[in-house]
């Protein structure tokens, strides 16, 4: 069972990093599935997450992508209210309840949006500062609370408003899901009590290490965009049925 929760982390690690995610949604409802203590897994998925993406940013920021000007105000809405969400208690019931929300509703905007990864239009709208400083607040508390890095909802969102140029959109989420894993770890860590069960699973951080290099390698050489967001949609949403069918049947 060891081996196989390493090779799903190592899957999953290498579909999401390939279109700028850390996987952190995925590595919750496994955790959940596998039956790990439900006082770690926020901090399990986001110290894979904060693992998978930091290689992603250096790939991106080396390639000339980042923006931080363009993610300044989501930065400001995020880091505290990440760092609130993850020193929240919360009952097993409820975290299950919300991850399933969050995964469906991932999944639904990343199948919505795929197309938008390889999109070659330049006309782009500027988000009024109020804004991006909201939505960065909202998906900072989630990403928080429920022990994700927030990027999987950030990404489509920005597609939506037509925010900025894909490279930038993927780079942006990438470096969002970093900070706020980080912060989140830091909320995190507040409250738990478990860390020392944490080493027995430090497999993980190998599995999601090799898997992100490998899936930054198929980002940048081998598949689109598109067609690597379509796969990580349809696993986000394969992921939320199979969670709603534990919790629901």
């Amino acid at each position: 069972m060891t081996i196989l929760l390493f090779v799903l982390f190592f899957l999953t690690a290498l579909v999401y990093s390939s279109v700028g995610f850390g996987g952190g949604s995925t590595y919750l409802a496994l955790l959940l599935l596998w039956g790990v203590p439900y006082e770690i897994f926020p901090v399990i998925a986001l110290c894979c997450n904060i693992i998978v993406v930091s290689g992603n940013c250096f790939n991106y920021a080396r390639a000339g992508n980042l923006n931080f000007k363009f993610l300044i105000p989501y930065f400001i809405g995020s880091i505290p209210f990440a760092f609130i969400g993850g020193s929240l208690p919360i009952e097993k019931s409820f975290f299950q309840l919300m991850l399933f929300a969050v995964l469906t509703t991932a999944g639904i905007l990343l199948l919505i949006n795929f197309k938008s990864y390889d999109d070659k239009e330049e006309n782009y709208r500027k988000i009024p500062y109020a804004v991006s400083v909201s939505i960065g607040s909202v998906l900072g508390f989630v990403s928080g609370v429920v022990g994700i890095g927030g990027g999987i909802f950030l990404s489509p969102i920005l597609f939506l408003l037509r925010a900025a140029k894909p490279k930038h959109i993927v780079t942006a989420a990438s470096v969002f899901i970093l900070i706020n894993s980080v912060s989140g770890v830091v909320g995190q860590l507040t409250k738990s009590n478990t860390l020392n069960a944490i080493p027995e699973y430090a497999y993980l951080i190998l599995a999601v290490l090799i898997g992100g290099q490998l899936g930054n390698f198929l980002n940048l050489k081998i598949l689109s965009a598109k067609i690597l967001a379509l796969i990580t949609s349809l696993l986000v949403l394969f992921v939320a049925v199979r969670m709603g069918v534990n919790i629901f049947g």
